[in-house]
C-alpha cells in the first residue's frame, strides 16, 4: 500500500520524525522503496544532479514530468511528490494548476511542491481546492538563486525570521499538508516548527523540523568533491564506482573479460561440426 497524505499527517501528530529523500530514476527509487522511507520528491535538483544544469532554472516540466514517472514506476510504498519548476506556476492560476495536474494525470505521482511564501498562497490554495495536495517550501529558494544572490542562510536577522514566519503562516492557511524549510537559521526553524500545524521538513535547518530532507547523491557521496555542510555523507558510492569501472576497463584491455563465466558454450558435438564450416 502506499503512503497517504492522510497518513504522514498522522505520522508527525504522533511525533514521529519524516523521513524524506530525493530520486530521479527508476532503479534509484526501487532501492529508496525498499528502505521504508515514507516520502520521496523528485526535487528539480534533478537539473544540478542529473541533467548538468548549473541550477534548477533551466528544468522544465516535461523533464520533470519524464524523471517524476519512472520514480513512481518504481515505487509501491513511498508517498511520491513532484517538484513544480521554475515559471510552471509563477505566471497564474491556470498555468499552476494545467502543470499540478499533468504531475498527477501523466507522472502519477501523489502530491507537488512549490516554492515561495505569502506570495503563491492565492496559486497554492487553488491546487488545494482542485484536489491537489501541496507541500510548501521557503527559506532559501533555489529558483529565486537570481533575486537573493546566491545560497545564503537565510533568517539570520529578526526581521528575516519574521517574514519567513509569516510566509509559513501564509502557506499553512492555503492549505498546504507540509513545509520544506531550507538553508534556515535553527532558532528560527524551531519558532516556525513550534508555531504551525503542519509539519515542517528541514534541509539546513537544524534539528527541530518535524522531518528532514536530503538529496540521495549527497547522501551516498555520488559527487567527492562536493561537501555541504547541511549534509552528512553516509557512503562513498561515487568512489566504489569509479573503481568498478576502472577494474572493467583493466580486464578487457588485459583480456580477462570476458571469460569462461561469461561466455555461452555450444555442444561439443556442435563444436566439432562448427569447424567444418
Amino acid at each position: 500500500m502506499r503512503t497517504t497524505v492522510p497518513q504522514i499527517l498522522e505520522m508527525a501528530r504522533r511525533g514521529e520524525r519524516l523521513v524524506v529523500i530525493t530520486a530521479y530514476d527508476y532503479p534509484t527509487a526501487r532501492i529508496v522503496d525498499s528502505c521504508n522511507v515514507p516520502i520521496i520528491l523528485v526535487g528539480d535538483s534533478l537539473g544540478n544532479n542529473m541533467l548538468g544544469y548549473e541550477s534548477t532554472i533551466p528544468v522544465t516540466m516535461d523533464e520533470m514530468i519524464h524523471h517524476t514517472a519512472a520514480v513512481v514506476r518504481g515505487t509501491q510504498h513511498a508517498l511520491v511528490i513532484g517538484d513544480m519548476p521554475f515559471m510552471s506556476y509563477q505566471a497564474g492560476e491556470d498555468d499552476a494548476i494545467r502543470n499540478a495536474g499533468r504531475f498527477l494525470k501523466e507522472a502519477h505521482c501523489q502530491a507537488v511542491k512549490l516554492e515561495g511564501g505569502a506570495a503563491v498562497a492565492g496559486i497554492l490554495r487553488r491546487l488545494v481546492q482542485f484536489g491537489i495536495p501541496v507541500m510548501g517550501h521557503i527559506g532559501l529558494t533555489p529558483q529565486s538563486l537570481n533575486a537573493i544572490g546566491g545560497y545564503r542562510v537565510q533568517g539570520r536577522t529578526v526581521d528575516q525570521a519574521r517574514r519567513l514566519l509569516e510566509d509559513a503562516l501564509a502557506i499553512e492557511e492555503a492549505g498546504a499538508f507540509a513545509i520544506v524549510l531550507e538553508y534556515v537559521a535553527s532558532p528560527v526553524a524551531k519558532l516556525i516548527t513550534e508555531r504551525l500545524t503542519i509539519p515542517t521538513i528541514g534541509i539546513g535547518a537544524g534539528p527541530y523540523c518535524d522531518g528532514q530532507v536530503q538529496v540521495i547523491h549527497d547522501v551516498l557521496g555520488l559527487f567527492p568533491d562536493l561537501h555541504l555542510k547541511h549534509a552528512r555523507r553516509y557512503a562513498e558510492v561515487g568512489e566504489v564506482i569509479r573503481n568498478a569501472i576502472g577494474s572493467y576497463r583493466d580486464d578487457v584491455l588485459e583480456g580477462t573479460f570476458p571469460g569462461a563465466n561469461e561466455s555461452f558454450s555450444m555442444k561439443p558435438e556442435d563444436e566439432v561440426e562448427l569447424a567444418r564450416l
